[in-house]
């Protein structure tokens, strides 16, 4: 994750900061998000009945693909210098838009779309995430995230 000076976060509005590493979603990944979230629906869980489904296979929880975020975007986003602490503010924004199929490989593309000083010492920046299915025509999502960094 880039470090700039607070005066040169602007710059980087509307740049797009690069993409993450692919990572392959397997069945453990999803049976141990549902065995967390209590979330153990056939489509994640059960490959025979979800072998029925129109996708013919189990999926991603969406909220499995969205909690991705913080590691895939952890080298890309820029940082105010002298960062002690970041949080995640929330989202502003996410739209569901492909199912993530097991065994499918994924990676974050980010652009930063806004960065201001929310109080004195907090930067909130705002990213655009889309989360990319390696062959795939769509994304699995698109979010708007909020981190607000403490300098």
């Amino acid at each position: 994750m880039p470090q700039v000076p607070v005066t040169e976060l602007k710059d980087y509005i509307g740049k797009d900061l690069g993409r993450s590493e692919w990572l392959t979603i397997d069945q453990d990944r999803i049976d141990r998000f549902a065995d967390c979230t209590g979330d153990h629906q056939f489509i994640h869980v059960d490959p025979e009945k979800a072998k029925l489904t129109p996708f013919g296979t189990t999926i991603a929880h969406g909220f499995l693909s969205l909690s991705l975020i913080p590691a895939l975007m952890g080298d890309l986003l820029v940082r105010p210098e002298g960062m002690k602490m970041g949080i995640n503010y929330g989202l502003d924004s996410v739209r569901f838009i492909q199912p993530v199929k097991v065994g499918s490989r994924v990676r974050l593309n980010v652009t930063l779309l806004d960065a201001y000083e929310k109080n004195p010492g907090q930067w909130l920046l705002k990213a655009r995430a889309e989360m990319e299915i390696e062959g795939g025509e769509k994304p699995a999502y698109i979010a708007e995230t909020l981190a607000l960094c403490f300098v």
